[in-house]
C-alpha cells in the first residue's frame, strides 16, 4: 500500500458512479428531485444564509441518495463509497455525494447484507494502521445490530483478512459477524487522520451462495428507490440537525452517544449550532481530549454537508491542528482569518452547525474533562485573549497549509 494507491478508486466504484450518474439524470429522477427541493425548503424554513448554499449542498445530498440507493440489493451485493467529494470520471463530472453530517476524515462504504445469507468480506489493511476503522452492521433504520472493530482484525503478514458474515454464531471463526433478523448493510468507516500518508483498506464482497434466486432489482424498482431515499435524506437531515438548532446558539450542549440513526458506538458527538453576529468577532473553543486519540471538528450546513474541506480549512483534526503545552487545544471560528493555525473556516457562512467527535479513548472509557468551553471574542482582542497559548501564521504559512491540504486530499479523488 505504498505511493498514490487508492482503494477507492476500484472498477466497481467507477462503474457504479456512472449508474448512478445515469439514474440521476432519468427523467422521473429530475421530476422527483424538483418535488424534493420544493418539500425540503418548505419544511426547513432556511435563513437568507443558509438558503445560499442549498443549491449545491442540495445536489450531493440528492446524488448521495442515488448512489446509496443503487446499493441496495442483498443478492448482488457491492461495496461502494459514498460522501464524496465531486470529481471528474470517464470524461464526465461526477457530482458530489456528502449527506448526514459527513466526517471529512472518513472514508465511508456500504455493503448490503441480508440475514438469510452468507457473505466473505476480503480485504487488505494499509501498511500504516487506521487510528479509526469499524465495521458497523446497521439495521433498516440505522441501528446499531453488529459491530467489528479494525483494530480487532486478525490479518496475516500482508496485512490480508477475511471476515465471514452469516447469521451463526462464531464458533472459532476470526473475523466474524452475526447477522440478526433484521439486518440490512455494513457502513464501514475507515478514519484518514493524515490525509497525505493513511489510505482505506482494501475490501471486497462475496454472496457464499449458489446462484441467486432472483435477478438484480429492474429499473423500476430502483427508480422507486431512489426517491424513496431522496425524500429520506432530506427528512433525516433536518431532524438531525434540529437536535443542535433547537438548542441555545452558539452553545454546545447536546451529547450523541448511542446507537442509532447512525451514531457511532464508542464515539462521542457534541453538536452546536453557531451564528457569528457580525465578521469582527470569532468563536473561541477550548476543547480537552478526555484521553481520546481521535478528534475532529467540521463545520456543516443544515443541509448536511460539510463545506469546503480541501482549499479552506472547513474542518481539522487533531493531526492537522497544534496543541497548547497543557494538551488542550484551542480553534478559532470566524469569518475573517483570525491569523491562527487552527482556524475553523465556515466558507463564508456566518451560521452552521459544528459536530465535535471524540473517539478511541485509551481505557474505553472517556475522561471527566473531556468537553469543550466556547465564547464570543473581538477578532481585535484574540491577541490578549490567546496570548502564549496559540499559533499564529503569517499570510505566507497560511497558505502553505491550505496547499499543503488539498495536496495532501487529492489521491480520494483520482480519476
Amino acid at each position: 500500500m505504498q505511493g498514490s494507491n487508492n482503494p477507492i478508486n476500484t472498477p466497481e466504484q467507477r462503474q457504479h458512479e456512472l449508474l448512478a450518474l445515469s439514474y440521476y439524470q432519468h427523467p422521473d429522477i429530475v421530476a422527483a428531485r424538483e418535488q424534493v427541493r420544493e418539500f425540503w425548503l418548505e419544511h426547513a424554513a432556511p435563513s437568507a444564509t443558509m438558503r445560499s448554499c442549498f443549491d449545491w449542498a442540495f445536489e450531493e445530498v440528492m446524488f448521495g441518495a442515488t448512489v446509496w440507493a443503487l446499493n441496495q440489493d442483498p443478492l448482488y451485493p457491492k461495496v461502494i463509497t459514498i460522501s464524496r467529494l465531486p470529481h471528474r470520471l470517464a470524461g464526465q463530472d461526477i457530482p458530489g455525494s456528502r449527506w448526514g453530517i459527513d466526517n471529512p476524515d472518513s472514508i465511508y462504504r456500504v455493503i448490503p447484507v441480508s440475514h438469510e445469507y452468507r457473505y466473505l468480506i476480503r480485504g487488505r489493511v494499509a501498511e500504516q494502521r487506521l487510528v479509526e476503522n469499524y465495521f458497523t452492521l446497521w439495521g433498516p433504520e440505522m441501528q446499531t445490530l453488529g459491530l467489528l472493530d479494525g483494530k480487532d482484525l486478525v490479518v496475516d503478514a500482508d496485512g490480508r483478512f477475511e471476515v465471514t458474515v452469516d447469521a451463526s454464531a462464531a464458533d472459532g471463526r476470526r473475523n466474524h459477524v452475526q447477522t440478526p433478523p433484521g439486518s440490512h448493510e455494513f457502513y464501514i468507516r475507515d478514519v484518514i487522520a493524515n490525509w497525505g500518508s493513511d489510505r482505506a483498506n482494501e475490501l471486497s464482497i462475496e454472496l457464499l451462495e449458489p446462484a441467486p434466486p432472483r435477478q438484480p432489482f429492474s429499473e423500476a424498482e430502483n427508480l422507486e428507490r431512489v426517491k424513496t431515499y431522496m425524500q429520506r435524506w432530506a427528512e433525516s437531515t433536518t431532524r438531525w440537525n434540529r437536535q443542535a438548532m433547537d438548542g441555545p446558539v452558539n452553545a454546545f450542549e447536546f451529547t450523541i452517544d448511542r446507537d442509532s440513526d447512525g451514531a457511532l458506538r464508542n464515539q462521542i458527538y457534541i453538536m452546536g449550532y453557531f451564528r457569528l453576529p457580525d465578521p469582527d468577532t470569532a468563536m473561541v473553543l477550548d476543547v480537552n481530549l478526555g484521553g481520546a486519540d481521535y478528534f475532529i471538528a467540521p463545520i456543516t450546513n443544515i443541509w448536511g454537508t460539510s463545506n469546503q474541506i480541501t482549499d479552506r480549512t472547513g474542518c481539522l483534526n487533531r493531526h492537522q491542528s497544534r496543541a497548547n503545552p497543557d494538551g488542550t487545544y484551542t480553534f478559532v471560528l470566524s469569518l475573517r482569518d483570525p491569523g491562527v493555525h487552527n482556524w475553523l473556516d465556515p466558507s463564508d457562512l456566518d451560521e452552521g452547525i459544528l459536530t465535535l467527535r471524540w473517539a478511541e479513548f485509551a481505557d474505553g472509557t472517556p475522561g471527566a474533562d473531556l468537553g469543550v468551553r466556547q465564547r464570543l471574542v473581538a477578532l481585535n482582542q484574540l491577541q490578549q485573549e490567546l496570548s502564549g497559548k496559540h499559533h499564529w501564521l503569517t499570510p505566507g504559512e497560511r497558505q502553505q497549509q491550505l496547499e499543503k491540504r488539498a495536496q495532501s486530499y487529492a489521491w480520494r479523488l483520482e480519476e
